[in-house]
């Protein structure tokens, strides 16, 4: 009920929130807030926002990119399109911080060592912004997100002068890899995103695209500095724990996680083929489902990847498990005696599986982990069939 009502606190300082002032004092100060991963999938990456403070005008804000309306029409249809709208959220800091802290989420303070000037400028940046025609963008979850925002309004605003050290990369990670860091391999988000994207997100990520995640927008702040008057100033001046640090990890139960139940439909797959291949017969129900699901995965992740303006579904090989071709071949693999053709169908799902394998094996593209069991009862029915079809190729062509 706190945590509720903390939130609608914060929702109708979002709404209230119009700030008109003008000049910022000499006492002002901007900073980089980074929140902390929290239980859920969609805050499991953490969030940031620039926190405006001028005592002297009793300006006190967060300006953060993370927002939508619930309101907008077609709601669901435009998230799943990639056509959604983020926007710019202004809130007061109190209401802010304390949202978070009920979540029981860290929250780091960086507060930047700018000019009077960079700091008028970085605030009229925010200002104007924020004002309903400017404040809305559409959302990219590498490319234009609300880190990544972070990143390119100080590159804006301080422009040459900002230089983004890299030390703080000591491995090259794909962009794949950096959002698994952030999820536990073996849980149902991870395998969602891991089906969903395709393998654009497997190449190398830059230092500066490293910032699509917030963890990395507050690395790049503490080792960046502006070139000034011949020197070198470090962006941050000081570090400020807000809300310290907790164990926020969400409990796992291994016999909910994908990787058990896949490893039982798996066995149950393997189980039936091996009775079927004692008794020499053939469980058709078992290939109709089979053939039924891996098609609408198949068709949902071509949608994905060409009816979507998401980046990320583009090139997606699950295409190669999850065959879009099967379902038009469901009403043939459910008759007693299939057509010789379809033996030759089903090889071409075996050779689908094998260039999965070597996509894998060469970092074409990774795939979800907890996948591999049904993978592997995948390619022995396949086998199955293709000789169980050879031995009944005279009845098939009756």
């Amino acid at each position: 009920m706190i945590k509720k009502f903390i939130l609608l606190l914060v929702l109708l300082t979002t709404l209230t929130v119009e700030a008109q002032f003008n000049n910022l004092s000499e006492n002002a100060e901007i900073s980089i807030l980074t929140i902390g991963p929290g239980t859920q999938l969609n805050d499991s990456f953490g969030h940031n926002g620039y926190h405006v403070s001028d005592p002297s005008l009793g300006i006190d804000l967060v300006y953060d990119y993370g927002r939508y309306d619930f309101n907008t029409p077609n709601f669901y249809l435009k998230f799943a399109q990639g056509k959604l709208l983020y926007e710019l959220g202004v809130s007061n800091y109190n209401p802010f911080v304390s949202y978070y802290k009920g979540q029981n989420r860290w929250v780091k303070k960086q507060v930047l060592d700018l000019t009077s000037s960079e700091k008028q400028e970085l605030f009229d940046f925010l200002q104007n912004n924020a004002k309903p025609e400017n404040k809305k963008y559409k959302y990219d979850f590498f490319y234009d997100n609300c880190a990544t925002r972070m990143r390119d309004v100080l590159s804006g605003v301080l422009g040459d002068k900002l230089e983004y050290k890299t030390d703080h990369i000591i491995e090259d990670y794909t962009f794949r890899q950096l959002i698994q860091k952030n999820v536990n391999a073996n849980s149902w988000g991870s395998l969602g995103m891991d089906v969903a994207i395709g393998a654009v997100v497997d190449r190398k990520a830059s230092p500066l695209e490293y910032q699509f995640l917030p963890e990395y927008v507050f690395k790049a702040a503490e080792n960046a500095v502006i070139h000034r008057n011949g020197n070198d100033v470090p962006l941050v001046k000081q570090t400020v724990d807000v809300v310290s640090e907790t164990e926020n990890m969400p409990s796992s139960n291994f016999f909910t996680s994908p990787l058990f139940i896949f490893g039982c439909l798996g066995l149950l797959i393997v189980f039936t083929t091996i009775r079927d291949n004692k008794k020499q017969t053939r469980s058709r129900f078992l290939d109709l489902v089979i053939f039924f699901v891996t098609g609408i995965i198949g068709i949902l992740l071509l949608l994905l990847w060409f009816a979507t303006d998401h980046s990320a579904t583009a090139n997606n090989y699950n295409l190669l498990w999850a065959v879009p071709l099967s379902l038009i071949f469901i009403f043939a693999i459910i008759k007693r005696h299939p057509k010789t053709w379809l033996r030759r169908y089903v090889l071409f799902l075996i050779l689908c599986l094998t260039l999965l394998t070597i996509h894998w094996i060469t970092g074409v593209q990774e795939f979800a982990i907890g996948l591999l069991p049904l993978l592997i009862a995948l390619g022995i029915r396949y086998l199955y069939l293709m000789q169980y079809f050879g031995k009944h190729e005279v009845s098939s062509e009756q």
